[in-house]
């Protein structure tokens, strides 16, 4: 449970740096998925799980 606990903390400190480091960038980024399709939002989605399962298993 520890784990799940720091991975969800680890994945809040990465999702905030852009917005703390470049809000401008952020906001243009965000407007721009915001503007696509819910099939392109779902397979960037797709990736995300891929990629983060894939270092997952390259960590153990």
């Amino acid at each position: 449970m520890t784990e799940l606990l720091t991975a969800v903390a680890l994945v809040l400190v990465l999702e905030g740096l852009m917005p703390f480091i470049s809000p401008a960038r952020w906001r243009e980024a965000f407007s721009r998925i915001l503007a696509m399709s819910d099939g392109q939002i779902r397979f960037i989605g797709l990736i995300s799980i891929v990629m983060g399962l894939l270092g997952l298993l390259w960590l153990r």
